[in-house]
């Protein structure tokens, strides 16, 4: 999820975030995060680069009434969404506009970290360990989900909009699935004073509905909407049915259905 300017949304984009993308992509992989961290009533929680808050719904639902749970994104316009949504069982969540690399939040004041495909965007991504490190409480703990890389939708996906949106657009889109190798992440996860740090690959079976219409909905939820907007209404009817052409050996019904792997890195400070 996004934590810095290279996956900013514009419009309406945060909602259709969370309306399209929320339910069938990052749903599910938040509440396998949030299972795996084992929260305990009472524990505070930062949900670092939480876009529209579904990891930090959930972990305030694990909390309780006497836990606390914050959500930082830098989107204005996701935490506006979040901001907008029901109010979760459990705890209020307090949402914070900053930087995931120079947090606006004060030292040791928190018991769990989580980042759920965030770490991808930082710029610096040693400093934003270290931050994290700095505001959990000692003996607190990190979890956090990189991406194992592309999947057939998103491999499909940015090779239709290469061709008719461009190299550009492509690269963003590319962007989100370029996550850096799992050890590495250990091993700078270590670099920034965190111990016993692991890596727990985790696979969940994807379902997405109908890709010619989903597609289009899909990329009106990032950074390349105008640029898809853009287009003449033949071409995004031609991008639309090129990706579901190629993904037909994945239909299940009137979608699509495959295997994909997150890597989750658990870490004490």
């Amino acid at each position: 999820m996004n934590a810095d300017s290279q996956w900013q949304l514009a419009g309406n984009a945060a909602e259709l975030y969370e309306s399209v993308l929320v339910p069938t992509v990052f749903k599910a992989w938040a509440a396998d995060l949030v299972a795996l961290a084992e929260l305990r009533q009472g524990e505070r929680v930062l949900d670092v680069a939480c876009g529209t808050g579904v990891v930090a719904r959930l972990a305030a639902e694990d909390v309780g009434a006497t836990g606390e749970v914050t959500g930082l994104d830098l989107n204005p316009s996701m935490l506006l969404v979040a901001r907008s949504r029901p109010a979760p069982p459990g705890t209020p969540v307090t949402w914070v506009e900053g930087s995931a690399l120079a947090m606006p939040l004060p030292n040791a004041s928190f018991d769990v970290v989580l980042c759920q495909q965030g770490l991808q965007f930082f710029p610096d991504q040693r400093a934003g360990l270290r931050e994290m490190k700095r505001v959990l409480v000692p003996g607190g703990r990190v979890l956090l989900s990189v991406w194992e890389g592309p999947t057939p939708y998103t491999v499909a996906m940015s090779a239709a909009v290469e061709r008719h949106a461009g190299p550009e657009a492509a690269t963003t889109l590319r962007g989100s699935r370029n996550c850096p190798d799992p050890e590495s992440v250990r091993r700078l996860m270590e670099d920034a004073g965190f111990r016993d740090a692991q890596i727990r690959a985790r696979t969940l079976m994807t379902r997405l509905p109908r890709i010619a219409d989903f597609v289009l909905r899909h990329l009106a939820a990032t950074p390349v909407a105008g640029a898809v907007a853009a287009l003449s209404e033949n071409a995004r009817a031609a991008l639309a049915g090129e990706v579901s052409m190629a993904l037909r050996a994945y239909e299940d019904g009137d979608g699509i259905a495959f295997r994909e792997v997150t890597n989750v890195l658990a870490a004490v400070r």
